[in-house]
């Protein structure tokens, strides 16, 4: 598995990248997950320390979590402890969906672009009706099923999810609805 232990205006020390190398051990093993990469970062947030965290598995699911303590040992086991809650809560649907499964989740590369949101307080008309790009990158578009989907949404507490539907091939995309419900738009 690849760590990637930073700090955010924080020095890391290498005896906590070693507690953290060993406590995501511990918790891969337990729940016999196979994970790719780990990337947790230290940050400051006023008084209180930050540690979030991600852990990318191989079946194409990522189990996030966050959050903050006095102490950055104390940040790290709270964070931890949320992605444990995570992977047991669903380690039956994780275990359910990829029982069949023998090879690695496949993932197709694909522009992202982040455009300039118009945030000014004058209804004026713009100069150019065309929006400014701000970012431009790549991002990794997974081949799941629906319900890998939902599950790999849920997991990362992200609202949309863009995924390349495996029995058919075509571009889909599953979302929390305002009525928190899931949408999925499977365009034909």
């Amino acid at each position: 598995m690849r760590y990637q232990i930073s700090g955010r205006q924080i020095d890391i020390g290498e005896a906590l990248q070693t507690h953290v190398k060993a406590e995501f051990g511990e918790l891969v093993e337990k729940y016999q997950q196979r994970p790719t990469e780990a990337v947790v970062i230290f940050s400051r947030d006023a008084h209180n320390l930050v540690c979030e965290a991600t852990l990318h598995l191989s079946t194409g699911l990522t189990a996030a979590a966050r959050a903050q303590a006095g102490e950055i040992y104390a940040a790290f086991e709270s964070c931890r402890e949320k992605l444990d809650k995570q992977l047991r809560r669903y380690k039956r649907r994780l275990k359910d969906h990829h029982r069949e499964r023998p090879n690695p989740v496949e993932f197709a590369m694909s522009s992202s672009y982040v455009l300039a949101s118009d945030e000014s307080e004058t209804n004026a008309e713009p100069d150019s009706l065309q929006p400014m790009i701000i970012a431009e990158m790549e991002t990794r578009i997974p081949s799941l099923s629906a319900g890998e989907a939902v599950m790999q949404m849920e997991l990362a507490h992200a609202p949309v999810l863009v995924f390349r539907n495996e029995r058919h091939g075509g571009l889909n995309v599953v979302y929390r609805r305002d009525d928190g419900n899931i949408g999925w738009i499977d365009p034909q």
